[in-house]
């Protein structure tokens, strides 16, 4: 498998940018023509083939750059990765399931040779090579989440089952969409998705708690998430809202095309299979609204979601400021037409 990888930052001058292959296989999250709440769970892996739905962990031409950027916040900021004490099996059951699906999937990428309990991964694109005995933390430079986090895209949250809930106990958290893991670590499920508007009257994360509480040994699934945000910046956390929290003001009708970006969240669970914890990886994608509008469906579906979505939403999902200027921008590829089904362009 041939891949190359952008040489590109998500901070500083913001030289981020999308190949058309990539745009073409971005998870556009919308498969109607308006949007309040939706669930979307499917299973996981399943296709189709070229998707970012492919694998259980998509690797993609953003996958260094994204390694470089998580180091850098790592070193300026350690606690976005934390992991109570009781939760290292759970580190042990992530790197296995990300290591063995990533030989697999990527044999040209990465290789995994297992003799026992003597473990040798090897990681070409981070040039890294390390043998190590599983299960043994005294071998790896670091806790196992964080070991393999640190060469996985996305977010990584591992949550404990007990007393009929999920607590978030442990989790790698460099690229959220404007939520804190020194924060949110150890609440559980409600309390954590507590700032979301009017879901928990709606009854959806009742409905979600007791569907993930329902998850198996040998189940996956997932769903797509989003929100807005002005320039390809991974790191929207509350640590760092001064930094990134002003750029929405930069917003005009004459750069809105290029700085104005979906970001979307693939989600995927992951039951695992000794200490029995969720893994919930958040891979985040981030596609500006001139790429977006290439293709045409999607161009005239973001136009009329936006035009039509709850103002509470439109303020929690990041846009509510710049939401007439992005309307206003969109409504050029909306010429009235029909749109299919489905979140994927049409042939």
């Amino acid at each position: 498998m041939t891949m190359h990888f952008n040489d590109e930052t998500f901070r500083g001058d913001y030289t981020y940018h999308n190949s058309p292959e990539a745009i073409r296989r971005f998870p556009f999250p919308f498969d109607q023509d308006s949007y309040m709440y939706s669930v979307n769970i499917e299973q996981h892996p399943g296709g189709p083939k070229g998707t970012p739905f492919e694998f259980k962990f998509d690797v993609d031409e953003h996958y260094v750059a994204e390694m470089k950027d998580r180091e850098i916040t790592l070193a300026e900021d350690p606690l976005r990765c934390q992991s109570l004490p009781h939760m290292e099996l759970a580190g042990w059951d992530l790197l296995e399931l990300i290591m063995v699906s990533k030989a697999r999937d990527y044999p040209d990428l990465f290789t995994l040779h297992r003799d026992g309990n003597d473990w040798h991964w090897i990681n070409k694109p981070l040039g890294i090579e390390k043998k190590f005995t599983f299960l043994d933390p005294t071998t790896l430079p670091c806790g196992p989440m964080e070991y393999i986090t640190r060469q996985t895209q996305g977010d990584f949250a591992l949550l404990h089952e007990r007393d009929g809930n999920l607590w978030m106990d442990a989790g790698m958290v460099t690229s959220q969409a404007d939520w804190s893991l020194d924060f949110d670590v150890g609440m559980n499920f409600f309390e954590w998705h507590a700032p979301v508007p009017k879901a928990r009257k709606m009854g959806v994360f009742d409905k979600a708690l007791k569907f993930l509480l329902a998850v198996g040994q040998g189940q996956h699934y997932r769903r797509l998430n989003w929100t807005m945000t002005v320039n390809p910046r991974l790191d929207t956390s509350p640590e760092n809202y001064h930094k990134w929290g002003p750029e929405k003001r930069t917003i005009t009708p004459e750069n809105v095309g290029q700085k104005q970006f979906l970001r979307v969240e693939l989600q995927t669970f992951f039951r695992l299979p000794r200490s029995n914890a969720l893994a919930f990886p958040i891979r985040c994608y981030l596609a500006n609204l001139e790429d977006l509008a290439i293709v045409p469906k999607w161009g005239r579906r973001l136009h009329r979601v936006l035009r039509d979505i709850d103002p509470d939403l439109a303020d929690y999902k990041g846009f509510a400021v710049n939401q007439e200027t992005i309307v206003t921008y969109l409504s050029q590829f909306d010429d009235g037409a029909p749109t299919s089904p489905g979140i994927f362009p049409d042939a």
